[in-house]
């Protein structure tokens, strides 16, 4: 099997796609975080001293998906045309579930952009709850969705 980021001689590489279509492409990923019930509470009253949890989560999701290609050393820098988060209260849980969609016109898919800004966003909500529950599991990141380009469609 030859794999995209090693060249002839097994060398990393980033993918060159210069020859590929330019194609509407849109990638739609989620994840998970739980915790105790206190730390649930004090997220959805908005009580945590320092600031608007889910909001903050919101905005470090749109800005992991900005950055992937810092973070994740094969990735290109993509120019995306739209970010697009969501935060569900699963109050059974007692936690969250956050959905990122990216979307761009280009030569290269924007699945891990959907997936670090997931990661992003999750980690976000740990760090500002941790002092109330250091055990919170963030799980389920996962891609739910992709279209566009030459693999085709994906859906979970």
């Amino acid at each position: 099997m030859n794999l995209t980021h090693l060249d002839e001689k097994d060398r990393p590489k980033m993918v060159d796609v210069s020859d590929k279509n330019q194609t509407t492409r849109v990638a739609i990923a989620s994840g998970m975080i739980s915790m105790s019930r206190d730390a649930y509470e004090n997220v959805v009253t908005e009580a945590n001293k320092k600031g608007p949890v889910l909001q903050t989560a919101v905005i470090a999701a749109i800005m992991g998906t900005k950055q992937t290609s810092t973070l994740i050393p094969m990735c290109h820098p993509l120019n995306l045309s739209g970010i697009n988060c969501d935060v569900e209260e699963i109050d059974e849980l007692p936690g969250f579930k956050l959905t990122v969609t990216a979307k761009l016109t280009g030569q290269t898919g924007v699945e891990m952009e959907a997936l670090t800004g997931v990661s992003v966003g999750l980690l976000t909500i740990y760090d500002m709850v941790k002092a109330i529950d250091k055990g919170m599991v963030i799980s389920n990141v996962q891609l739910e969705k992709k279209s566009g380009g030459k693999s085709g469609d994906y859906q979970r």
